[in-house]
């Protein structure tokens, strides 16, 4: 054990001295000498190695008793891609901390949503990630909180509660400590005032990043009333846990390999409690957390994949802002096109979404929530009866939490009970665990448009598909891919799955 933490730590030095950005957001590195930690790439002098220590998470780093670095701002980068690729109940945990659920639930909630007592989860927590539920939501809100007064104009009494503290003194006290500094000492010169509810904030996203390819597929699925898209901008509509919201997303490419790019993300907010949620989600959305350069060496050799990475580098997979919602418009999708799917959605959206008031013109409704269309007669919605009674039926399995797509419990877990329900076969669940589960590592044999750009780039389908074991841990990127040579049409084809419509 001491020869494999001494590699480790030897490792993480060689990062460190490269200054490789590979490794931010992988892990941290504090220096024993002037007490702060710091991010791999950090341009300052690189201490010496008897003098640092290496952590997995900006709140290890806080417990040991370290403040985080002013000119390489460590807490700004993007999460770990580890979280999604292993999913272990740690990385699904911080994806559950980072949406809010220890400010609104506290820690037993967070553990009913893994699955585990309260005591295991934070043994688990501490042993992968060297802070508990606690320690590590209190970092999440002090790196919301210090992005909030640098890019905002908010008052510190809004940041305090919009980064989730249940008190100004608190929020005054964590940022002192984590900082070293006052709201003020952050914020310098400029102050702060009253706020409607709008704040902006850029997203941290690791390079390349296709941007202008993830806008094209989320506008080729608008539904209409919930999204709306322009030239390099995305919006839509938000269900947050204490009110309705909006977001705006203002897209393009960075190609520069190793940097950290920033998506920049417009909220227009009910509730300000709702900023770490809202920001979370369109995190999720955009896959910043993603490793691209990970991505792109997996498949340099690949014959089928490799010209397309190489063609398009940093091409993401959508995620989702609600996994209920992603699963209701899947099923919505079955058997139809896309563009078919889209008018069917918007029409269930006006029928039964609430409305909301956005100065952002199309953005008219929230996506119906599982409990409303639970209560919906099948016979009522627009398509055909036994895919209506698969979509109540899910609806119904979403709002008794018999289902639940807020990636806490284990994707196997969620998988198996999706197969369960009426309707739902392997093209529809493994299609959620993509895109609301956020699994890297999902391949559709059974799609058409899968089998369309397979022959359309002069290889057999049949051979390739066969093959797919090569692309992980990977696969849904090297299936994006593939959709993605069918631009315009950059969606999956109907599904011929016969499973689907039982």
């Amino acid at each position: 054990m001491q020869t494999r933490e001494r590699w480790d730590a030897e490792s993480c030095y060689r990062a460190v001295r490269s200054r490789d950005r590979r490794f931010d957001g992988i892990f941290y590195t504090a220096v024993r000498t002037t007490g702060i930690y710091c991010r791999p790439s950090c341009p300052a002098r690189t201490p010496a190695f008897v003098n640092v220590t290496f952590h997995p998470s900006p709140a290890a780093a806080q417990a040991a008793g370290f403040r985080a670095c002013k000119r390489c701002l460590p807490d700004a980068t993007p999460g770990s891609p580890d979280w999604d690729i292993a999913a272990t109940a740690a990385g699904r945990a911080m994806r559950l901390i980072a949406d809010g659920v220890v400010d609104r639930e506290g820690v037993e909630g967070l553990a009913r949503r893994v699955g585990y007592t309260p005591r295991h989860l934070s043994r688990l927590l501490v042993a992968e990630l060297g802070a508990g539920p606690l320690a590590l939501a209190r970092a999440k809100r002090a790196q919301t909180a210090r992005v909030l007064i640098e890019t905002t104009d908010l008052s510190y009494a809004d940041i305090a509660f919009a980064a989730g503290f249940s008190s100004v003194r608190q929020f005054n006290e964590t940022v002192r400590e984590v900082y070293a500094g006052s709201p003020t000492d952050l914020r310098g010169r400029r102050g702060g005032r009253s706020t409607t509810g709008t704040v902006t904030m850029r997203l941290a996203v690791r390079t390349p990043f296709a941007g202008r390819a993830l806008l094209a597929f989320l506008a080729y699925h608008l539904v209409p009333g919930v999204e709306v898209a322009g030239p390099g901008w995305y919006a839509r509509t938000l269900d947050l846990p204490h009110g309705p919201g909006t977001v705006r997303l203002d897209v393009d490419d960075a190609l520069e390999p190793g940097e950290t790019a920033f998506v920049t993300a417009t909220f227009a907010l009910h509730d300000l409690r709702d900023t770490a949620a809202a920001v979370e989600r369109a995190r999720r959305l955009v896959d910043a957390d993603c490793d691209p350069l990970a991505v792109g060496a997996h498949f340099d050799d690949d014959p089928v994949v490799g010209p397309l990475v190489a063609a398009l580098p940093g091409l993401r997979v959508p995620g989702q802002v609600d996994g209920d919602e992603v699963a209701v418009r899947t099923v919505i999708g079955q058997q139809v096109s896309v563009v078919g799917a889209c008018t069917v959605a918007g029409r269930m959206v006006a029928a039964h979404g609430r409305t909301v008031d956005s100065d952002i013109s199309g953005l008219t409704h929230l996506f119906p929530d599982a409990a409303t269309l639970a209560g919906v007669d099948p016979e009522t919605l627009p398509m055909p009866r036994a895919r209506g009674r698969a979509l109540v039926g899910l609806a119904g399995a979403l709002a008794e939490g018999r289902v639940a797509l807020d990636r806490g419990p284990d994707r196997d877990t969620v998988r198996d009970a999706l197969l369960a329900l009426p309707g739902i076969g392997p093209w529809t669940a493994d299609y959620v665990a993509m895109r609301a589960l956020g699994h890297p590592d999902v391949f559709l044999p059974t799609d058409l448009g899968v089998r369309n750009a397979l022959r359309g780039l002069g290889h057999d389908p049949v051979a390739v598909v066969a093959a797919t074991d090569a692309w992980r841990p990977w696969r849904s990127y090297a299936l994006m891919h593939l959709w993605n040579t069918l631009m315009p049409a950059v969606a999956p084809a109907p599904t011929t799955d016969p499973n689907e419509e039982n």
